[in-house]
């Protein structure tokens, strides 16, 4: 019964830490290149001409993986039809179309990149 109580303060303390330690560190290491002389442009991070907006990599990653699920799901069923065992057929079809349609969206934004 307590378990449940422990596991919600304990989640949102890991996730405190780690932006704690990630924002700190962050701040140590610009302090420390100021000290030595290094120019604080360096901190802005400039639009490069060459990227694509975040927006359409987020939306075409987010797209085909779907996609890919939406197919796991259908040949999970194709294979069922066939005889395979269910328990198999859809989480190996889902996480393998999940994982093709994250890589296809990988090389398009890395086409989408070279194109802008």
């Amino acid at each position: 019964m307590g378990s449940e109580l422990i596991i919600i303060p304990i989640f949102f303390g890991a996730i405190f830490g780690i932006a704690y330690l990630y924002f700190s560190t962050r701040n140590k290491e610009r302090l420390a290149l100021i000290e030595k002389g290094a120019d604080a442009s360096i901190f802005v991070k400039g639009r490069d001409s060459r990227t694509a907006p975040i927006w359409k990599v987020l939306l075409l990653n987010l797209a085909l993986l779907l996609m890919g699920i939406g197919l796991g799901i259908f040949l999970g069923s194709l294979l069922e039809a066939l005889g395979f065992d269910e328990d198999v057929a859809y989480p190996a079809t889902i996480f393998f179309m999940a994982g093709i349609g994250l890589f296809v969206g990988f090389t398009m934004t890395k086409r989408l990149e070279k194109e802008d």
